[in-house]
């Protein structure tokens, strides 16, 4: 597995754990959408970090400069 895939299932699996891949029934709609808004933020401000890393702290998770521009350039909706 290479260090992007690495990346997107701890991330895929942070947002499973915190209850995002669920329906959250019982659970007042605002507070449902306030949630998924929150996920959204957090995947899109991990995509900018990615940008910030050097090339020193890519090689760390296995990952390419190439390999972290496509990951931050994806739409924040997209895992």
């Amino acid at each position: 597995m290479n260090g992007l895939s690495d990346v997107r299932l701890t991330l895929k699996g942070s947002e499973l754990a915190s209850g995002a891949g669920l329906r959250l029934s019982g659970v007042p709609a605002r507070m449902a959408m306030t949630h998924r808004w929150q996920c959204f933020l957090r995947r899109l401000t991990t995509r900018r970090a990615l940008l910030e890393l050097s090339d020193a702290q890519l090689r760390d998770i296995g990952l390419s400069r190439e390999q972290a521009r496509r990951e931050a350039r994806l739409p924040f909706w997209k895992l």
